[in-house]
């Protein structure tokens, strides 16, 4: 039995022994004895246990969110207990796909080594912001296929200013809370719903290409992935001449954690600390070295900002950023999800919701801890939007509530809150 179907097998006979009071167990439920898997699982059960080499986004996507939460969930918490993984993949530049996309709007294809030779034949390429998108599951599955569609869509209209912007939540209900008016200027301006016209570029690493399978998933090096892409972005700003502050790396996944590894190997060989990382549902990292500081985290830019949509599944309900947005809270799933991929995903369809001009303020958000006291009008501090338009001084946790289909932003003023929880408080389930 290979390393991979070892790690798979254990997690779930743990799983089990804290599930239920069987053989072994004392009265205070702990386990006395050794894990025999006769102990757990008939023998049909044993063969039938899949490895990660078996797991495929396919199955994922056929099975319910709370099926694919419990599948990774057994496989995530036994790779921390005991470490059982090592990083062992790190796809070659050559490999990992790049495109630009260009002003008029057409893509051009090619790779990491030859991103470089591409960006320089691009007219006033860093001339204005430059968004960096790195992409953390491939485009074979339907849910990523859509949302990275939607987010290139957006910066395209928002890049080049050519469509109207989305209808503001008309075919959908109003959430039953009652909005109150706050002393926050916005309140009484309708001039943000004026679409500006904002020039740019936008440059896609297809870091998720690589990473076709849930094998490839768990075994990731992180920092050997970051690293090399930071060397590439440590290129744009000594061949392209495009400097630090006008760029925001935006990433989804396991693209968010590894954004944070580039950054800081950018500010090793530059001196310099690029501007802003939107992390789309961080994922769950699997396997690592205890030693190394691994994936995003607040300070790797001038300003982090992580949209939270998958925390039991997929992605991770750690705190990576200066501001972690939690929709619903933060043991929740995005509402409307059918599966764990498309509940990760729907990060992506926010912040691309969010990048459409005029729509920049469709997410409002409130400090707060958990959805109860978001509810119970607990929360406090200044008013937070998420996506695009997150401002630079904020901190700390906050929760919103969006809709289940599109458009997912409420586009309403976000309920007053009473009292203050402070910054980044833990809670105690705070453990991925």
């Amino acid at each position: 039995m290979n390393p991979l179907k070892i790690f798979c097998f254990v997690a779930i006979l743990v799983a089990a022994a804290s599930a239920s009071p069987r053989h072994g167990m004392s009265k205070d439920n702990s386990v006395t004895s050794s894990l025999k898997p006769s102990d757990w699982l008939s023998a049909a059960e044993l063969e039938a246990l899949p490895s990660v080499d078996d797991i495929t986004l396919q199955q994922l996507e056929n099975m319910s969110v709370e099926e694919g939460e419990r599948m990774i969930e057994k496989a995530y918490h036994l790779s921390q207990i005991n470490h059982s993984l090592r990083p062992s993949f790190t796809p070659s530049p050559s490999n990992v796909p790049v495109i630009l996309m260009k002003s008029n709007g057409q893509p051009e294809q090619t790779n990491l080594n030859e991103m470089i030779e591409i960006v320089k034949q691009e007219p006033n390429f860093g001339n204005e912001e430059v968004t960096i998108f790195i992409t953390g599951l491939p485009e074979t599955s339907p849910a990523v296929a859509k949302a990275n569609k939607k987010l290139v869509e957006a910066y395209m209209q928002r890049y080049n200013g050519l469509r109207q912007p989305i209808n503001n939540n008309k075919d959908y209900e109003q959430s039953s809370d009652k909005e109150i008016a706050t002393s926050s200027e916005e309140d009484y301006s309708e001039s943000w719903k004026k679409p500006k016209a904002t020039k740019g570029n936008l440059l896609i690493i297809n870091l998720g290409a690589t990473i076709t399978s849930m094998k490839r998933l768990a075994l990731l090096d992180v920092v050997q992935t970051g690293e090399m892409i930071g060397k590439a972005l440590v290129q744009l700003t000594n061949e392209v001449d495009v400097p630090q502050e006008i760029i925001h790396i935006v990433g989804q996944g396991m693209g968010a954690q590894v954004a944070g590894v580039a950054a800081r190997e950018y500010k090793r060989l530059t001196g310099h600390q690029l501007r802003r990382i939107t992390a789309l549902d961080p994922s769950k990292i699997f396997a690592k070295d205890t030693l190394t500081l691994t994936g995003l985290t607040r300070g790797d830019a001038d300003f982090v900002d992580a949209i939270h949509t998958s925390t039991c599944g997929m992605g991770t309900r750690r705190r990576v950023g200066d501001i972690d947005f939690y929709v619903n809270g933060p043991h929740s799933k995005a509402p409307g999800a059918r599966n764990v991929v498309e509940a990760s995903m729907r990060a992506t369809r926010y912040f691309a919701e969010s990048v459409r001009p005029g729509n920049e303020r469709n997410f409002p958000a409130v400090a707060a801890n958990s959805i109860s006291q978001y509810e119970n009008n607990e929360g406090s501090g200044k008013r937070a939007y998420m996506g695009i338009a997150t401002e630079y001084d904020l901190e700390g946790d906050y929760i919103l509530k969006v809709n289940p289909k599109s458009p997912f932003g409420k586009s309403a003023a976000a309920k007053k809150q009473s009292t203050y929880h402070g910054l980044h408080q833990s809670w105690r389930s705070d453990k991925n």
